[in-house]
């Protein structure tokens, strides 16, 4: 059976097992709010494959590269800032095609092409 990679199905104690590591580590990753599981009905913490590849990123920055907790938060926080802005940056770029293609730019934006290192400067009201 193959899950989504969201889904929550993994119990701690299997989570434990494949990254070799105790449930009790799972739990301070809990506590310092690196992770974050889902929980049934009856409260069990349940593991998506999501949250393995988070825990993965953990462990590989306490154990190889000698990170603390306090680090490894700042790190993810930072990682999650990032990929929202390269999201943004790929909205904002197929808004720009999309005006070129169309030749138009919406009201509350202006387009200015010109020849230099910049492309485009988009105002915003």
């Amino acid at each position: 059976m193959i899950h989504q990679y969201d889904e929550p199905v993994y119990l701690i104690s299997i989570v434990a097992k494949i990254l070799d590591i105790h449930p009790q580590t799972l739990r301070q990753y809990e506590r310092e709010n690196l992770i974050c599981p889902s929980r049934s009905d009856g409260r069990i913490r349940l593991y998506s494959q999501r949250d393995i590849d988070r825990i993965k990123l953990i462990l590989r920055l306490t154990r190889e590269l000698g990170v603390n907790l306090a680090g490894v938060d700042i790190i993810l926080r930072l990682k999650e800032n990032v990929d929202e802005m390269e999201n943004e940056i790929a909205t904002l770029r197929q808004e720009v095609l999309q005006a070129k293609n169309a030749h138009s730019v919406s009201h509350d934006k202006a387009l200015v092409t010109k020849r230099s290192i910049y492309d485009m400067i988009i105002f915003e009201e």
